[in-house]
């Protein structure tokens, strides 16, 4: 890593500059962390540190950007930048120069550099660990510094992650991608990574498997919490400037008798339109499908014409669980999103629904709960804590997950 200069000035970033201090800034993403799961753990008693946050000056709430899905949040915190400037518009597109449905996980599709890549260009310690390795190559491009993934802490290498013998550091072995310690690996390195290296900026993104099976108040989210409490007041006493947001929330999304509330988009499509006529994608795709099975609140819809664009939009609005459906200029122009990475329409459901394509091509074996997802309006609204005062925002400026670095860096003081 480059050579630490806490005091080197200001660094300018995608048209914003951020004023370094002399505390480390510790920028949390608690991947689906509904508010509900901090307010029932504080009010249960097992996470105090994260009371005491909820409690104190800078207990704020913020916008994610929609969709509300893992990636497009995730660079937009990185960036500090809608999707529009960055690019990345959900987790999965279609690319329609390759003519493929593909993961948008290549750092060739981001369109605008980093905030971490120039801290470290400016000479700062920079620090990213991710929960799964598909964010990894996406937060790390251009990064001159320390950049891993829990999933792969074993496959870390100096001269390509900028670190080795993680495992060895954190002290606890590669965690199963689908469980709470993948988490709790991200939590721990950040620990040990501010005790022994004092990054100036580090960024810790988590997984949101436990918030896709269990509810705010159960006991295994509390127990998450109460883990994630115990860190945080680590990272706290470590004399960190610790700022925590959320990609997005959470919801449940389905019956009264546990079963899933899908709106199959592809079908319905198939047989208003005729088969192969509309093309229906779904950003929240990735390869980790079991604790979701790909169906989220968010939908973009390729079509033929203008015409044929107008007439589902006109059929959609009718179907119950669509809370809305637009052509692609008002989603672009509504949600700040890229015009060229969109279909011609773009669909939302309602908050206890989701969007899937067809039955036959959504594995739901993997869900052994009731389902819970997100991906719509529903679960834009997410916490935005910091463990400093908060001085000089603007009390009628609309807060974005995206603004925790301008608020840790230029307006969270001792």
């Amino acid at each position: 890593m480059g050579a630490s200069n806490a005091s080197a000035g200001n660094i300018s970033v995608n048209g914003r500059t951020y004023q370094r201090g002399t505390a480390p800034v510790v920028a949390i993403c608690v991947d689906g962390c509904e508010i509900d799961y901090l307010e029932q753990a504080a009010a249960s008693g097992t996470a105090p540190f994260i009371s005491g946050l909820l409690q104190g000056p800078s207990s704020l709430r913020a916008e994610c950007v929609i969709p509300a899905f893992t990636n497009p949040n995730n660079i937009s915190i990185a960036t500090g930048r809608p999707p529009s400037v960055h690019g990345i518009c959900g987790n999965f597109f279609y690319d329609k120069e390759a003519g493929a449905e593909v993961m948008m996980n290549n750092p060739k599709y981001l369109r605008a550099g980093t905030i971490f890549a120039a801290f470290a260009d400016s000479g700062a310690k920079v620090a990213v660990v991710t929960a799964k390795d598909k964010l990894r190559r996406l937060l790390g491009k251009d990064l001159q510094g320390v950049c891993f993934s829990a999933e792969k802490a074993d496959e870390a290498r100096l001269a390509t992650h900028g670190i080795e013998n993680v495992l060895d550091l954190v002290g606890m072995p590669v965690p199963d991608v689908y469980g709470a310690e993948l988490s709790e690996f991200v939590f721990a390195a950040g620990v040990r990574l501010l005790e022994t290296q004092r990054p100036d900026l580090m960024y810790l993104s988590t997984t949101d498997y436990v918030q896709h099976k269990f509810a705010p108040g159960t006991a295994e989210a509390d127990a998450f919490c109460a883990m994630m409490d115990e860190y945080l007041r680590r990272l706290d006493a470590l004399g960190a400037v610790v700022a925590l947001t959320a990609d997005h929330g959470m919801n449940a999304k389905h019956d009264q008798h546990g079963a899933p509330n899908v709106i199959y988009l592809q079908t319905l499509l198939d047989d208003y339109l005729g088969k192969g006529t509309a093309r229906v994608i779904l950003p929240i795709t990735d390869p980790y499908v079991a604790h979701h099975g790909a169906l989220g609140s968010f939908a973009t819809v390729y079509l033929p014409s203008h015409e044929a664009a107008n007439r589902v939009i006109a059929r959609l609005v009718s179907v119950r669980g669509v809370q809305l459906a637009i052509g692609r200029d008002d989603a672009c122009k509504w949600f700040e999103l890229p015009p060229d990475r969109m279909g011609d329409v773009v669909v939302i459901s309602q908050k206890s629904y989701v969007l899937g394509t067809a039955r036959e091509r959504h594995d739901l074996s993997g869900l052994k709960q009731p389902l819970r997802s997100h991906g719509g309006l529903s679960e834009q609204i997410v916490p935005m804590l910091l463990n400093r005062p908060v001085r000089g925002v603007d009390p009628h400026r609309r807060l974005r997950n995206f603004d925790i670095l301008d608020l840790a860096f230029n307006h969270a003081r001792a």
